[in-house]
């Protein structure tokens, strides 16, 4: 079977969660005998062009503008249209709203389904206008997937489809990330030691960062901030206001100082306070890696992977002192830190596995292909 990722962006233009969630689904979906390609956009790409992440193929378009988060393209629609005739199911990753035009554009009349990851937060002027053609597409899909119970019940637009929605969580595979050599480990606890607090992620406005600054001033930890945004410079400018001596901003790392990193710290913090922050596969990250985790009521997927008391600490968002009370809490007490970090393991392995995300999404696929009618290409071997 033939599945097309259709998303606004990739590796290596990007690496958030849509990203790395995509590149999971299409990974472990292989020996299930499925191949997965990406549809995407780059705005390094001048025309058309192929180039692979391992063995995923990748189909990047140009992108000549972008409006409101959301990449444009005037010369994607003929590629997209060649590469949905490759596929036998299409698999769009919303929210991206150039996707629904694709779509409605192409009418490439394949099976499809779409992973709604967020809802539309930040936009809501622009969501008004929008609306109608959202609807239009996602009425258009065969099946529709959340990633966690919890946004089905608090998004205003899953309900609105509840009848054609099913929930397949998020999953990692341990083994597609790189092993750690002892000698990054012992640099980077050389540089830090073995008791400070991690956040990784694409340093964007929801994820609460400003919150996690005012929550550490004049805390006995450090804190380590790995990844780069549009915000970076402002939050630089926060800690130095704040005389922070206790921030590290390690900017963008390779995957192997990701988890030798994971693999020192004390907790994983996820201070995301904006329901843009749909799920969290940081907290995934962490829990594999059994360390308790520490994050914000949100309403989404979040508090589906981190459950309160258990698997970590989760708290009322925008509130600095709260947060500040739970980092507290995890590094005066080494024995709940690791009690918690090994329940989250237990979580992860029972919940949260590549192997398990990938069988569901294989179901799903062969289902909207037998309901459709169509027959699978059967030439992938894997």
């Amino acid at each position: 079977m033939r599945v097309l990722h259709v998303f606004k962006t990739y590796y290596p233009d990007s690496f958030g969660g849509v990203e790395q969630v995509i590149r999971q689904i299409a990974l472990s979906s292989r020996p299930l005998g499925v191949e997965g390609r990406v549809f995407t956009l780059s705005k390094s790409a001048p025309r058309v062009r192929f180039v692979h992440d391992g063995d995923i193929e990748v189909i990047q378009a140009p992108s000549c503008i972008n409006i409101a988060s959301t990449p444009l393209s005037l010369s994607a629609l003929k590629p997209f249209r060649d590469a949905s005739a490759w596929a036998d199911v299409i698999h769009y990753h919303f929210p991206w709203p150039f996707g629904d035009v694709l779509h409605l554009a192409a009418r490439p009349g394949k099976p499809s389904l779409l992973t709604y990851h967020s809802d539309i937060v930040r936009q809501r002027t622009l969501l008004q206008f929008y609306r109608p053609l959202m609807r239009q597409f996602i009425s258009s899909m065969d099946a529709v997937v959340a990633t966690s119970p919890n946004y089905v019940e608090t998004s205003e637009t899953l309900q609105q489809f509840r009848g054609k929605v099913s929930v397949i969580p998020i999953g990692l595979n341990e083994a597609s990330y790189p092993a750690v050599s002892p000698d990054r480990v012992a640099y980077w606890q050389a540089r830090l030691g073995n008791r400070f607090f991690l956040f990784v992620g694409v340093i964007r406005y929801y994820k609460g960062l400003h919150i996690l600054l005012d929550a550490i001033a004049g805390a006995p930890f450090q804190v380590v901030i790995v990844g780069a945004g549009p915000i970076e410079f402002q939050l630089r400018k926060q800690a130095e206001q704040l005389k922070l001596d206790n921030v590290h901003f390690l900017g963008a790392l390779p995957d192997e100082d990701k988890m030798a990193l994971l693999k020192l710290c004390r907790a994983v913090v996820f201070p995301s306070h904006l329901r843009s922050e749909a799920y969290g596969v940081t907290l995934l990250e962490g829990a594999m890696n059994s360390k308790p985790l520490i994050s914000s009521e949100i309403g989404t997927g979040s508090s589906f992977i981190n459950i309160d008391g258990e698997t970590g600490l989760v708290v009322p968002p925008g509130d600095p002192l709260a947060f500040r009370s739970a980092m507290d809490r995890l590094y005066a007490d080494s024995g709940l830190a690791t009690t918690m970090g090994g329940k989250a393991r237990q979580r992860f392995e029972s919940e949260f596995t590549a192997e398990k995300m990938a069988a569901s999404y294989v179901k799903l696929y062969h289902q909207i292909l037998k309901d459709s009618k169509c027959t699978p290409d059967t030439s992938y071997v894997t």
